[in-house]
């Protein structure tokens, strides 16, 4: 049964104008309301729905739609505050994979999403239950129910009868990408319009602001007085008549209007009886400062916010702020308000808030609208990116979360996201890399740090640090164009400064390359007599700023680089400062005949800086970000290049896989589970089976369980003289070099014999059998595996295998489903990588059949969530393709998830 199937656990979602609705099941009690809704339609609805207006029709419906569940059928409420405002379900006949679908929305609900909504559950439920396609019967008068269809986002198909249309709306896997599509763009249109009570309200009520100084509630108070909130203020405090020149009312219930916004900053045990008078007088968001909230409080909280359609921010928060002239909006506490800009700025700490506010509004960059999200138990950073997205003013989301509810969804409305602005965040919790991985299976070498950087570059998101580093990196992206590639040029008037950025270049992934002869002839006639014009750039203590513009642009203009890095000194040898020098780099013109002319990015460094970053005006809206230490400056440039190689290649697509059975594979996972209902690790015949159903090509392999087997297999699967191993094998054995459990280079019969018996006699009736395959060529040993996170999904490893990799710890990751852009980032992220290539003379590895390897992996894993691991070392890569040596797979009973369903948490 599907997550929104069971009615012990319904949905929450959105619709188009942002009121929320509960999608649940169905059942014989809820007969009478379903008829309520049919009732209220008016009689031209009736008359396209049950073609005809009379009531029988909708009391069958009625009870088709309430019948308890049963294989086949399934029917979904919308209820809003309550009451039933939609209702859609399907029936199978005797083609048990199409399904006939039937909606219907209550008139005053119409045009808001709610039928969409319905459908989209039903399909998940569908797909659950081995659905293909859906089928209805409509009127071609009935517009709203065949523009449901046809904006689904799924391939429909219809057959005209005179007045009546047959649709057949597929629901295979092929179509997924549009419609995931669809229903992203439906939810980011939902989420927004959800969130304007939030950031753009107007009318804020207050609700715990004090008399005294030090109140919480009194410092958001005024800080809205202060801002010039544009709506309606209230405050509410039973002891008090006005709180800073704002009326004030004793509880929620006795204000005059309303409001769309409400503040608490009650203590814990007041949250939920005030958040339930919020909800039942209209209160539309709610930003909750208050901290400490038990469970009990906390569930309590979350039932009105879902019970009312409310949106929640916090608890345990700094609040909200809109710097936009309209809203002029800042329910924070906090000291100072941000300056007006563009950055939009979401974080989970108050005090990463506090700096990141500072640090934007010092450099001028200023903010758009700010979100400390606190303990996130309802608006998190995927709903702010798609505010950020539609806002008009944004231009660059900042983000600092250290936990993900959804990560799948916020990757793929990152990945869109980061495609028209930058995306930067911090990349929080990283002490859990530093435990190196200890053994050498997936799970292990897994760290969490991994996983989120996976998320991290496959969205395009840049991940600092340290929240310094976000702010220098902000600086650039704010104020410079995107570099082409990693290539820099420095120039310095003292050449120990040069040397010092040059290296910083180098640590941080970016080349100094020598320049052209030309360029450095060129470079020589413009510079000080004494000048080094090699790259770094050394212009000499006595340079001046016309020299210096005319150095910058030759190397600009010249494109033999991708950057300008200038590190610059004090010196009394001129009368300029380093900022004189730099105001003289203000953006180079374009010149008229040089149409592939293109202005390079350009960063400072100035040492005797006392900030760690500024950005100093170069004239007109442009700027130059200037650095106190060319680590920053370095850091910065790295970041911006690779933006700039993510935002140039195409998206990526996942392949289309030939030569898998996912419904064998389906058949083993089902059958072992059913045996083992906890779970275990699959023998080598099963580990073999399951990667057969993928194709994946594995070494030759029999399973003995006596001596005479393991002789007999042996000479089958050898030649004559050839040499094979034996691989002892029981249930909860991982690490079988580590147990002396792995024999090689066997030849002949009586070698096997004794290899078997050495075995069973260390061993005795703990072994179960043993894998004998024939000893494999030469190759570079790889590993390869995945594991099913809890909240992230699949995570796809490869990197060094063999006995090293533990040691070594050489492994990069991806999430799953695997593109073909993800796959190559895979296999070229490793150290190692350098190996498949043909590194110093040697071999090179069939790159394509990895790459299938590891596509197939990842189908394999999103097609079985039970998959907790698998794990394939040695995997052995040579010219004639990539082979499985050995497998171990872990199955789990766990249920399928789709993250794409819309539904708050």
């Amino acid at each position: 049964m599907t997550e929104t199937a069971d009615r012990t656990a319904p949905a929450y979602a959105l619709l188009t104008d942002g009121r929320t609705v509960e999608i649940r099941s169905a059942g014989p009690g809820d007969h009478d309301q379903v008829l309520r809704l049919y009732d209220r339609m008016s009689a031209e609805y009736r008359r396209l729905r049950f073609l005809g207006t009379g009531r029988a029709g909708a009391v069958e419906a009625a009870d088709r739609d309430c019948a308890p569940r049963r294989p086949g059928h399934c029917a979904l409420l919308a209820r809003h505050e309550g009451t039933v405002v939609g209702v859609a379900g399907y029936e199978t006949g005797e083609d048990r994979g199409s399904a006939e679908i039937a909606l219907a929305v209550a008139d005053d609900f119409h045009r808001v999403g709610v039928g969409t909504l319905l459908v989209e559950h039903l399909v998940h439920a569908a797909r659950a239950e081995g659905i293909t396609a859906f089928t209805a019967d409509a009127l071609v008068a009935d517009h709203a129910v065949l523009e449901v269809f046809t904006d689904l986002g799924l391939p429909v198909a219809r057959r005209f009868s005179g007045p009546d249309v047959h649709c057949t709306i597929a629901l295979g896997a092929d179509a997924d990408e549009r419609y995931l599509d669809a229903v992203a763009e439906r939810g980011s249109t939902a989420d927004a319009a959800s969130l304007r009570a939030l950031l753009r309200p107007a009318s804020i009520a207050v609700v715990g602001a004090g008399t005294k100084p030090e109140s919480v509630g009194r410092a958001v108070l005024v800080n809205l007085r202060r801002a010039g909130f544009t709506g309606r203020l209230y405050a509410v405090n039973p002891h008090a008549h006005s709180i800073v020149r704002t009326p004030c009312y004793p509880s929620v219930a006795d204000l005059p209007h309303p409001p769309e916004l409400a503040v608490l900053a009650v203590p814990a045990d007041a949250v939920p009886e005030v958040a339930e008078q919020c909800g039942s007088t209209g209160v539309r968001a709610l930003v909750v400062l208050t901290s400490g909230l038990g469970a009990r409080q906390a569930a309590a909280l979350m039932t009105a916010v879902r019970r009312y359609g409310m949106r929640l921010v916090g608890p345990n928060c700094l609040g909200v702020a809109n710097t936009d002239e309209t809203a002029r909006l800042d329910a924070t506490f906090a000291a100072h308000r941000p300056l007006p800009g563009s950055a939009g700025v979401a974080v989970q700490s108050g005090g990463v808030g506090i700096a990141l506010l500072s640090g934007l509004t010092r450099l001028g960059i200023g903010v758009s609208s700010f979100v400390s999200l606190g303990d996130k138990y309802d608006v998190s950073g995927n709903d702010l990116l798609q505010w950020w997205e539609g806002d008009g003013v944004t231009d660059l989301a900042v983000l600092h979360v250290e936990s993900f509810g959804n990560p799948r969804a916020f990757s793929r409305t990152a990945r869109r996201v980061a495609r028209r602005m930058p995306v930067l965040t911090v990349d929080a919790g990283r002490s859990q890399a530093g435990r190196r991985a200890a053994a050498s299976h997936t799970a292990a070498a897994a760290t969490p740090t991994m996983t989120r950087q996976a998320l991290f570059a496959q969205a395009g998101i840049t991940a600092t640090t340290t929240v310094a580093e976000l702010l220098d990196t902000a600086a650039l992206l704010h104020a410079q164009p995107l570099p082409s590639g990693t290539r820099v040029a420095v120039v310095s008037n003292a050449g120990g400064a040069a040397v010092l950025a040059a290296d910083a270049c180098a640590e941080a992934g970016l080349s100094v390359p020598e320049l052209p002869a030309g360029l450095i002839a060129a470079l020589a006639e413009v510079l000080p007599k004494g000048a080094s014009v090699a790259n770094p750039v050394d212009a000499t203590a006595a340079v001046d700023s016309d020299a210096l513009r005319a150095c910058v642009e030759l190397i600009s203009g010249h494109g033999c680089v991708d950057a300008v890095l200038v590190a610059l000194v004090p010196t009394a040898l001129t009368e300029a400062t380093g900022d004189d020098l730099l105001r003289a780099l203000a953006p180079l013109e374009e010149p008229s005949d040089r149409p592939d002319w293109r202005r390079r990015p350009m960063a400072a460094v100035l040492l005797d800086q006392a900030e760690s970053v500024r950005l100093l005006r170069t004239g007109g809206d442009t700027a130059v970000p200037a650095y106190a230490d060319p680590r920053s400056a370095a850091r910065a440039l790295a970041h911006a290049a690779a933006r700039s190689r993510w935002l140039r290649r195409p998206p990526g697509t996942v392949p289309a896989l030939t030569g898998t059975d996912p419904a064998a594979a389906r058949a083993l996972v089902d059958a072992y589970l059913a045996t083992y209902p906890e779970g275990g690790w699959l023998d080598p015949a099963r580990c073999a089976t399951l990667l057969d159903a993928y194709g994946i090509r594995q070494q030759p392999w029999a399973w003995c369980e006596n001596e005479q087997a393991a002789v007999e297999a042996a000479a089958r699967l050898a030649a004559p003289g050839a040499r094979v191993a034996l691989k002892a094998f029981w249930p909860g054995l991982l690490h079988k070099s580590d147990q002396g459990a792995v024999l090689l280079d066997l030849t002949g019969d009586d070698a096997v014999r004794a290899a078997y018996r050495d075995l069973s006699a260390r061993f005795g009736d703990v072994m179960t059998g043993v894998l004998v395959q024939p000893m494999a060529g030469r190759g570079t040993e790889l590993v390869a595996g995945v594991v099913q996170d809890e909240v992230f999904g699949p995570l796809v490893l490869f990197g060094l295998g063999g006995t090293a990799t533990e040691l070594l710890a050489d492994h990069a990751g991806r999430l799953a489903p695997l593109t073909d852009q993800d796959v190559h980032d895979l296999i070229v992220s490793p150290r190692c990588a350098p190996l498949l290539f043909g590194y110093r003379g040697g071999p090179t590895a069939d790159l394509e059949s990895l790459e299938q390897l590891l596509l197939r992996l990842s189908t394999m894993a999103c097609d079985l969530p039970e998959l907790a691991e698998a794990d394939i070392n040695p995997l052995l890569a040579r010219r004639d393709g990539a082979i499985a040596l050995d497998a171990r797979i872990h199955l789990l009973p766990r249920q399928a998830h789709d993250p794409y369903l819309r539904r708050l948490r």
